[in-house]
């Protein structure tokens, strides 16, 4: 009698956050299982060693190129589309702690499955993305890429410019 078919359930804890307080203009809070490596300017590379993937973030001071950074930070994102099944775009607003953003979810054998960025309008514009160490194959990532995906929108909740 033929087995049926199996298949790769991929399950992680729940995530436990801690506050990120670094010497840079700005603070978050990361799951404790990501291991932080600070970068030059101010940028994060927040690596999860059991899911070969990482949340990079990159930092901007604004300087009357505020215009630029978004161009960029768009162009970035839709470059995945030649590979991308599709692209979600959710605003972000907090206005409380003028922090604004925009994040997108890419569906597909793209590079990167999540691009996003944040700024206050005025002096800081924040980029950030999630890279797997692994040939995209959408279907395979997908637990993994679902469960990077809160710990960003966590980020991007808990954000806040010095």
């Amino acid at each position: 009698m033929p087995k049926p078919s199996g298949y790769l359930a991929l399950r992680y804890e729940a995530p436990e956050y801690e506050s990120v307080d670094e010497d840079c203009p700005y603070r978050f809070e990361k799951n404790t299982r990501a291991q932080l490596t600070r970068a030059a300017d101010c940028g994060v590379r927040l690596d999860y060693p059991q899911m070969d993937g990482a949340i990079y973030l990159t930092y901007r001071p604004v300087d009357g190129n505020l215009n630029s950074l978004l161009v960029d930070a768009q162009k970035l994102t839709y470059e995945h589309v030649v590979k991308a099944d599709n692209i979600a775009e959710q605003q972000f607003v907090d206005e409380s702690n003028q922090v604004y953003g925009m994040l997108y979810e890419v569906s597909g054998n793209a590079a990167s499955q999540l691009q996003f960025y944040l700024t206050d309008s005025v002096n800081h514009f924040l980029t950030g993305s999630v890279y797997f160490d692994a040939r995209p194959n959408y279907d395979s990532i997908l637990p993994a890429a679902h469960y990077l995906n809160q710990d960003v929108k966590h980020l991007m909740e808990r954000f806040r410019w010095k």
